[in-house]
């Protein structure tokens, strides 16, 4: 199917989704992912016609006392990630165009150690710099959460933004903190007994 020349409206219903802490690489089918806080980078070679998108929720997260935590919820492991399975298909890293969203402010606070939505904007400008990868658009900040599609086999990537009432944003913003406290803290398993034979 010829994604491309499909109204961007009706793009959503073939996308598939990409979670936080997740990443995917395509030729065809189109990726959407929701961000409210968090950050997707989008990145393409225009050659192969190829690629992907992230979904990360921190600049980067330190591992636990127990030692496991989904790192690629964090932006340092959500980008090698992407653009190592990008090289293992064969796209050069010098032909890579960057799209970018996210880092919405989707609860107002006066506290700005929350404004993670800002860090994560940071971290993903200085990354792409430093890899020499080209950012060619960009949505951030702002009071919104967002919807995005990205076709990989043309590099579009279609930017819905949406308002975000109280009564939402309080949830979205609840849901990404205990998802992200979820992660750090590991409840403290039984030892149990293992008989070996």
């Amino acid at each position: 199917m010829d994604y491309a020349s499909l109204p961007a409206k009706d793009l959503e219903r073939f996308a598939r989704n990409v979670q936080p802490g997740a990443w995917a690489v395509d030729t065809q089918q189109p990726l959407s992912t929701l961000l409210g806080s968090c950050v997707a980078v989008c990145l393409f070679d225009p050659l192969l016609k190829i690629g992907g998108i992230n979904h990360f929720m921190l600049p980067e997260i330190h591992r636990s006392k127990y030692g496991d935590v989904d790192s690629l919820l964090s932006g340092n492991f959500a980008m090698e990630a992407l653009l190592n399975a990008l090289l293992v298909k064969g796209a050069k890293k010098v032909r890579l165009l960057a799209k970018a969203f996210g880092g919405g402010t989707i609860i107002d606070t006066k506290d700005s150690s929350l404004s993670i939505g800002m860090r994560n904007v940071s971290f993903t400008k200085e990354w792409l710099a430093r890899e020499g990868i080209p950012l060619k658009s960009s949505d951030f900040l702002g009071p919104w959460s967002r919807k995005i599609i990205f076709l990989p086999s043309n590099g579009e990537a279609f930017c819905k933004r949406m308002v975000t009432n109280m009564a939402n944003a309080e949830v979205i913003d609840r849901e990404e903190r205990a998802y992200a406290e979820s992660l750090l803290h590991k409840p403290q398993s039984v030892d149990k007994k293992v008989e070996l034979f």
